[in-house]
């Protein structure tokens, strides 16, 4: 079984603004992917539940490595790598421990944005591997998702769907129709 929590402490073992904002954040994802899942059983029938859950408490692990200063992250990555750091973390971390992390790690690096292209990382030289990161389960699209509606920054309250809808045209129409197919998907 996993246990996301103790994860977290593996890597953030100091009690930190970095690990407060991190469990905040990630506890808002959560709630807001069981939220949405509350109100289609049909849909959430379907889906690991516990992987939703691991997924969204583990899905921003990587920071720690990223240079983000506004967020207390002082490492010396590039914050669009998070989500790729976190998931060969999470995948080390698995084998050292015998656990199948595989289904949490994906999470990590397929939430970005509303997901990743090979040709858009290629065309915005992106500092992470040249490969698509789409989510493609239920549990990495409703993670994704939630996602969208929190940030790590500023008063980190939810926002609603407009300037959710406002913060992924500026990433192009690529972006805005997965966000919209997702928003579709989930009754949103």
């Amino acid at each position: 079984m996993i246990n996301a929590l103790q994860i977290i402490d593996y890597f953030y073992p100091e009690e930190s603004s970095l690990k407060t904002l991190l469990l905040r954040h990630s506890n808002q994802v959560k709630d807001k992917a069981l939220d949405i899942l509350s109100h289609i059983p049909e849909l959430s029938a379907k889906m690991n539940i516990e992987t939703v859950v691991n997924g969204a408490l583990l899905h921003d692990v990587g920071i720690r490595e990223c240079n983000a200063p506004d967020i207390h992250c002082h490492g010396t990555r590039h914050y669009i790598a998070h989500g790729t750091i976190g998931a060969e973390m999470l995948r080390d971390y698995g084998r050292n421990h015998c656990l199948d992390l595989e289904a949490i790690a994906r999470i990590c690096e397929r939430h970005t944005g509303c997901g990743l292209t090979a040709a858009e990382i290629r065309q915005q030289r992106l500092p992470i591997p040249e490969r698509d990161f789409l989510p493609l389960t239920l549990e990495e699209k409703i993670v994704c998702l939630a996602d969208k509606f929190f940030s790590k920054s500023g008063s980190m309250k939810e926002k609603d769907i407009e300037k959710v809808r406002k913060s992924m045209m500026k990433h192009g129409t690529a972006t805005m129709e997965r966000f919209d197919a997702m928003c579709a998907l989930f009754h949103i």
